[in-house]
């Protein structure tokens, strides 16, 4: 039977620029036993043209359709969703932008003027830019974030702030929690990959990630099998606490296709 697999990037196939031991490899046999293999990130920072580029780099042959990046599907969600008088604000940094702009979203640095804002991570947020998101906010704009994630893991088993950190300032000053979050665990994006990406159920999917309440949580929530690699975030003692556990609980990536 035809198996789909959505691999989780950071943590999971690389750590920055390594890529992780025997990803590789075990990418190569997966696609050769006839299985579809896609990459699904959180990560708002770079375009999906980039992602292509960085794991060719890698040794991991990928073409545009087999990648999925939070920016893509919240294109998506605007195009379905905003009408041709509304405008998006947007926190966050080029590549978020550039994607927008590719599918001709209408943008705005007007708090005044914008019906949506869009919160990806920023590496150089600040009070300025809280503030007309803020702004925007008591303008009734709808507040909608690329990824939930606190953090992003680095190589040498560090971690820095993700997007996670910008929801954290506007709930914050507004003291709600913003409208919608599009990336992994959502169900949209869930959805989207399994049903007009893989076209397969989701029984038949397996959602391969370090993070337990992104990549295991969506995988949880939507029927698919969940593999949790411990290359990243998540160590073996946070399973044991974990309000969303994984089916398999693996060293790497390099071992799923023992599964």
């Amino acid at each position: 039977m035809i198996k789909g697999f959505i691999f989780d990037l950071d943590g999971t196939v690389y750590l920055d620029d390594q890529v992780i031991d025997g990803a590789v490899e075990a990418i190569k046999k997966l696609r050769e036993r006839g299985h579809k293999v896609i990459f699904l990130t959180n990560k708002s920072i770079a375009t999906r043209y980039d992602y292509v580029n960085k794991l060719n780099k890698l040794g991991i042959n990928v073409s545009l359709d087999e990648v999925v990046n939070s920016n893509y599907i919240t294109v998506k969600y605007l195009k379905e969703y905003m009408k041709e008088e509304d405008a998006a604000l947007v926190i966050g940094e080029e590549a978020l932008f550039e994607e927008l702009k590719e599918e001709h979203i209408k943008l705005t640095n007007d708090p005044n003027q914008a019906t949506y804002v869009v919160l990806g991570w920023d590496r150089q947020f600040n009070y300025e830019k809280l503030n007309a998101a803020y702004q925007a906010w008591l303008n009734k704009a709808i507040i909608l974030a690329t990824n939930p994630d606190r953090t992003c893991p680095v190589y040498g088993g560090g971690q820095i702030p993700d997007c996670g950190a910008m929801i954290g300032a506007l709930e914050g000053a507004t003291g709600q929690p913003i409208d919608s979050i599009i990336g992994k665990p959502s169900r949209l994006t869930a959805e989207f990959v399994v049903n007009e990406i893989l076209e397969l159920k989701p029984e038949q999917c397996y959602m391969v990630g370090d993070r337990l309440e992104t990549d295991i949580r969506m995988g949880v929530e939507n029927g698919l099998n969940t593999v949790l690699v411990l290359t990243g975030i998540t160590t073996a003692d946070m399973v044991k606490d974990a309000s969303y556990k994984p089916k398999y609980v693996l060293e790497s990536i390099k071992e799923i296709v023992n599964l």
